[in-house]
């Protein structure tokens, strides 16, 4: 697939919720294969609860006005938390991912970064190092699937 042109990347609000919701359980259901679990929290998760998320800081990527790809992030002391990147699956490998990632670090104003993604998707593991994440620990969280923790230092950190 071709790269966008350059996209802008626009705050997320609870008004985007459902849309969101819709676009987080599309991006999903590759890794509820990829894993053999339907009921991962992404794909479980409420509407309630992502207007609940949404209060938080979010960014999305809308193109002909449909929302294909966002991240929500939170930030305790130096670090902010990055999480929920997903990108439309008919929208995957445009860049997308890359230019949210890097939105929600220069947003959030932290001095260090941290996600984590499941040991078996090997193309957000790419995509964070490319980027220069780095593991830093491993969870079990259930029986043959590990959780794979990443953080980068900020640009002053």
């Amino acid at each position: 697939m071709r790269t966008l042109d350059p996209v802008e990347p626009h705050p997320l609000t609870e008004a985007h919720a459902g849309e969101l919701l819709t676009l987080q359980r599309a991006a999903y259901v590759s890794e509820a294969q990829l894993y053999l679990d339907a009921f991962l929290p992404a794909l479980t998760q409420t509407l309630d609860e992502v207007r609940r998320e949404l209060r938080h800081p979010a960014l999305g990527v809308t193109l002909d006005r449909r929302l294909v790809a966002a991240v929500r992030w939170t930030v305790e002391g130096p670090t902010a938390h990055i999480g929920r990147l997903v990108v439309a699956p008919d929208q995957q490998g445009r860049g997308l991912g890359t230019t949210l990632l890097r939105a929600a670090e220069a947003a959030s104003g932290a001095e260090s970064f941290e996600l984590f993604t499941g040991h078996l998707s090997a193309a957000n593991i790419r995509l964070y190092e490319r980027e220069g994440y780095r593991e830093f620990r491993r969870q079990a969280l259930r029986p043959g699937v590990e959780l794979v923790h990443l953080r980068k230092a900020g640009a002053a950190g």
